[in-house]
């Protein structure tokens, strides 16, 4: 554990290449709007996060410096100003070109099995590899979706097996209890299905509507990329989820388009 660390703390103070700050400036939406505090931490997980995860690719795709480090920003997001373990769950990322079939077995919440073939931009195992669509990944990084991203989805995923389960509860710091956070999630989940079966557009992706693991990923999504509207229509899930990832971006941060209707 102590080389570990050594060794993590000596990757975070070698910065990165000129280059590598150029893919940020392209690709990762929160480059110009993060303090250079946050920034420098965030630089200093990619050096870390890249050193310790394999990329793969799949479809055809070359996997390219520019993705591996796109990749890694949005990753790392998720890890600033709190103690982190670097995802341990997961070793690899695999990354395709476009979107792409998949196999899929599940079990919906009304308890009916459900297996076949999806088109699938990403996916997170327990114990195994994010799958991520570099196509996707531009998508959402350009503003395509707004209030979504794949990469900011299915590493809440990896944040979440972090505890050993499935579940929407992730490893909660101090100050959290596993009772509140069911109890904010859950008030939380509720809503969102209500609005899923009257058909109307909500802040929070209605994919989420499936379960607590789904909506703790979508609340994630949301609280990165659109957090003004988070904070405004969903005030207590977005103040849960600021104690836990000890970011308040709707304050800090001004995403273009986040404060439209």
């Amino acid at each position: 554990m102590l080389l570990k660390r050594f060794r993590r703390g000596r990757l975070r103070k070698l910065g990165i290449p000129p280059e590598w700050r150029r893919y940020l400036e392209r690709n990762f939406v929160h480059y110009g709007l993060l303090p250079p505090r946050d920034l420098e931490e965030l630089t200093g997980h990619i050096r870390v996060f890249l050193a310790e995860k394999v990329f793969f690719g799949r479809g055809g795709i070359e996997v390219t410096d520019e993705i591996r480090v796109t990749v890694a920003a949005y990753a790392s997001l998720l890890l600033l100003r709190r103690e982190t373990d670097y995802f341990p769950r997961m070793r690899t990322v695999v990354v395709y070109p476009t979107e792409y079939l998949a196999p899929y077995r599940e079990v919906d919440r009304f308890g009916i099995e459900v297996e076949g073939y999806q088109v699938r931009s990403g996916e997170a195992w327990e114990k195994g590899p994010v799958v991520l669509s570099w196509e996707a990944v531009l998508r959402d990084s350009w503003g395509a979706r707004r209030c979504r991203h794949v990469v900011i989805h299915e590493f809440a995923h990896q944040l979440d097996y972090e505890n050993g389960y499935s579940d929407g509860v992730p490893a909660l710091g101090k100050g959290i209890s596993v009772e509140e956070w069911r109890r904010v999630m859950e008030t939380e989940l509720r809503a969102l299905r209500r609005v899923e079966a009257m058909g109307r557009a909500t802040v929070l992706d209605r994919y989420g509507a499936q379960g607590p693991g789904e909506f703790f990923a979508v609340a994630t999504e949301a609280f990165f990329m659109c957090p003004a509207k988070l904070s405004q229509r969903r005030p207590e899930l977005y103040r849960l989820l600021s104690r836990y990832f000890n970011q308040d971006p709707a304050s800090d941060w001004h995403l273009e388009g986040d404060d439209s209707p």
